[in-house]
Parts: C-alpha cells; sequence; structure tokens
C-alpha cells in the first residue's frame, strides 16, 4: 500500500522521541530538552494554542457544533486534553505507541479523552462523517507528501457536513541561509545533523505544505478553505493556519496574505528543527 514503507519510518522515529523524551519532542523548545519540561507549563501552551482556534472559529462562523474531535498526531496529548474543554469528546490518533502510553497516563482522569494507535496510511479506524472537528497542528509537516495528502483527503471524509478542518502547517522556507538549507538539503542530510550535531534521539523529517496543494485535495471532495492567515513563528518557516469547512458554502473574507496583521495569539518557543 503506498505510504508504507514512510510510515514505518515515521513510527520507528517518533516512537524512540517518545521514549526518550516525550514532552520536548512535542513542543520543541531547547531549554526544555532531556525531560526540563514541566508538566503544567507543557499543558498550558495547549490550552493556549487551543483558546485561539477557537476564537478563529468564532471569528469565521464555523462548525457551531461541537460534539466530537479528533487530534490528529496528538502525541502525548498536549492539543487532546485542551480540546476536551470545548467538545463533548476527543479522540487522539497516533502513529507512535509510546507517545499515546504517555498521553493515557498524563490524562488517565479525564473521560473526556480516548487516544488510539493507528498504524494506517488512512484513517479506516473511522467511518464517514464521525467528527465535527479535525485539528492537526504542526504534524502533517513530519510525513512526506504522499502520506499527508492522503490523510488531508481522509479528514475531509471524517468530518461531518458542516463540519471542519483546521490544520497548522508550514507554508513555505522563508529564504535565509537557514531555510534555504532545510528548504534543499537531502533529508538524509537533515537527519545526520539533527542526530549527530543537535543530539536529536530521532530525526524529525521537515516538509512544507503548501495552501495550493490543501484547496487542490480537499475541493474535489467538498471541502472548501474558508480562511488561511499566518502565525507567528520564530523558526525559518512561514507558519499558516487553515481552516476547511466541509459540505456547506462558505463566505468569508478572503485570506491573509503574509504581510497582513495577524489577529488571535498561538504562543511557540524558538525550535531549532521545528
Amino acid at each position: 500500500m503506498p505510504g508504507r514503507n514512510d510510515l514505518a519510518a515515521l513510527r520507528r522515529h517518533w516512537t524512540k522521541l517518545g521514549e526518550v523524551d516525550p514532552l520536548w519532542a512535542v513542543y520543541v523548545d531547547p531549554a526544555k530538552r532531556d525531560g526540563r519540561w514541566d508538566v503544567d507549563d507543557f499543558l498550558a501552551t495547549g490550552r493556549d494554542e487551543v483558546a485561539g482556534l477557537m476564537h478563529d472559529l468564532d471569528r469565521l462562523g464555523l462548525e457551531a457544533r461541537r460534539g466530537e474531535a479528533l487530534d490528529f498526531g496528538c502525541g502525548v496529548g498536549r492539543l487532546t486534553v485542551a480540546l476536551s474543554e470545548h467538545y463533548e469528546t476527543v479522540t487522539g490518533v497516533d502513529v507512535a505507541p509510546s507517545m499515546l502510553g504517555n498521553a493515557k497516563r498524563l490524562h488517565a482522569a479525564n473521560d473526556r479523552c480516548e487516544f488510539v494507535y493507528n498504524d494506517r496510511p488512512d484513517l479506516s479506524i473511522f467511518a464517514d462523517d464521525s467528527f465535527d472537528l479535525v485539528y492537526s497542528s504542526l504534524v502533517l509537516q513530519h510525513m512526506s507528501p504522499g502520506l499527508s495528502d492522503g490523510y488531508i483527503r481522509e479528514f475531509v471524509r471524517v468530518v461531518r457536513p458542516g463540519g471542519v478542518v483546521a490544520l497548522l502547517v508550514p507554508e513555505r522556507h522563508l529564504r535565509t541561509p537557514r531555510g534555504l538549507f532545510y528548504a534543499y538539503a537531502p533529508q538524509v542530510i537533515i537527519a545526520w545533523i539533527q542526530r549527530t550535531l543537535f543530539g536529536f534521539p530521532a530525526p524529525m523529517r521537515m516538509h512544507t505544505v503548501p495552501a495550493a496543494r490543501i484547496g487542490s485535495l480537499v475541493e474535489p471532495l467538498g471541502g472548501q478553505v474558508a480562511d488561511s492567515r499566518p502565525r507567528p513563528w520564530p523558526g525559518h518557516w512561514v507558519m499558516l493556519a487553515h481552516y476547511i469547512r466541509i459540505g456547506t458554502a462558505v463566505t468569508s473574507s478572503p485570506p491573509a496574505t503574509c504581510g497582513q496583521e495577524v489577529t488571535g495569539k498561538l504562543h511557540f518557543h524558538l525550535a531549532l528543527v521545528r
């Protein structure tokens, strides 16, 4: 099946990251390496991010029903538990058993969260029209384009008409020395640098997910990109948040350009590679 080899590498790398330094791997901050994340501070970053997501959904008049949500690439549940403050139930799905084990331990008392393992290059474990929201934040860039494209199509399938797919992904590399290096260097070289020079337990592959590609994937399936706007990011990418309405027409202002003022706020630390 297409994507199997890429998915096996993704599972292997993120399982290792989840075994060695899971909180840092989910939310990269050089000052938090080697288990130095305070759990409460770590989870607060998730609440801040989801508060920004809710602000944007309300601002755009999107997704009034807040029943079931899917956190794709949930890691240790940083965003899953934050979403559970706004949705009746939230399912976190991930390819790394070690990440899911940490998520279940961290959030054992939260009966609104469920954590599910998925080792397929699709979401066939979920039926059509299962969720009101699919949220994927800084996950798809770790996959090859063929694999991430398949998941984006699946997001549209599993969201109910009137629901929303929300994505936070890198649009493009900045034209800086570091940005150009990550844009053009072979992945094997980047992986060697991450592991040898930066001391990563496993490499984090990085790809851009351009808005034009997202639109071309979702529109034939009944999705409409209602809004795309930049998010502050101190690294070497231009980050965009995309809001995709499923199954019904959307009237909204044109997507913001990267030079326009950004409303709302997401808090990110400077990351070496993310």
